[in-house]
């Protein structure tokens, strides 16, 4: 149900956009006194709703229920040719990510630890960790835009970086909560690399981890965690 209504509200913001512009460039088109700026930008702002997936998980962890992710910033474009249709990208965003995942954490005499929930016969309603970061996106981009085009397909790639501001856990079951925050063991600097692709304001969006998103964190029998982040969704820019 979550994902049926963040894609609504996509859809319906997006239309929105495509519509407002729409109606811009046909008042430039209609106006032959219009200035044509050949100086132009896409500086935007983006909003991405994203999927969020485990890689690296240890044997016996697994991922139920929907584990979303929420994304938005602004982003400078510097053009790098005379046409303006390569350009440089450095921004300055923000994301939440749930993990709904079967990893219970705990906290035993001043420790963190880590259990997997289907090798013990524990009943539980929730199981989730979250993050939310500051992050700065750095992309390589192409596209077919003109300075009178609003309407143009685009590749954007590049590397995010991100800085983890506040994190949490929570377990639900019948015998008790936990609840955890600002857990140490979360790597507090996390980074990777990221794709999209699209036409007109909404493109297909996808970034790959390349860190853990835990630093020194391990399983009761000693096995290092070393699970990364992947969100796969939809981003929106807003010009």
């Amino acid at each position: 149900m979550k994902v049926v209504i963040s894609c609504l509200l996509f859809m319906v913001l997006g239309c929105y956009v495509f519509n407002a512009q729409n109606a811009i460039e046909t008042s430039i088109k209609a106006d032959s006194t219009a200035i044509v700026d050949d100086k132009y930008r896409e500086d935007q702002f983006y909003l991405s709703v994203t999927y969020n997936l485990l890689g690296n998980k240890p044997d016996g962890v697994s991922q139920s229920g929907f584990s979303s992710g929420y994304h938005f910033g602004f982003i400078r474009d510097m053009p790098i040719n005379k046409r303006r249709n390569l350009a440089l990208g450095v921004g300055l965003g923000f994301s939440s990510n749930s993990y709904n995942q079967t990893l219970q954490i705990s906290e035993n005499n001043a420790d963190y630890q880590y259990v997997i929930l289907n090798d013990n016969d524990i009943e539980y309603t929730k199981n989730k960790f979250t993050t939310y970061l500051i992050e700065f996106p750095i992309e390589f981009r192409w596209r077919t835009s003109t300075a009178t085009d609003y309407d143009f397909w685009r590749i954007y790639t590049g590397v995010k970086f991100g800085y983890v501001l506040f994190n949490s856990s929570k377990f639900n079951s019948n015998d008790g909560d936990i609840k955890l925050s600002n857990i140490d063991d979360f790597n507090a600097f996390q980074y990777g690399l990221t794709f999209s692709a699209g036409y007109s304001n909404i493109s297909f969006h996808l970034y790959y981890g390349l860190n853990g998103i835990f630093s020194n964190a391990k399983l009761v029998d000693g096995e290092a965690i070393d699970m990364k982040s992947i969100r796969i969704g939809l981003m929106l820019y807003i010009l």
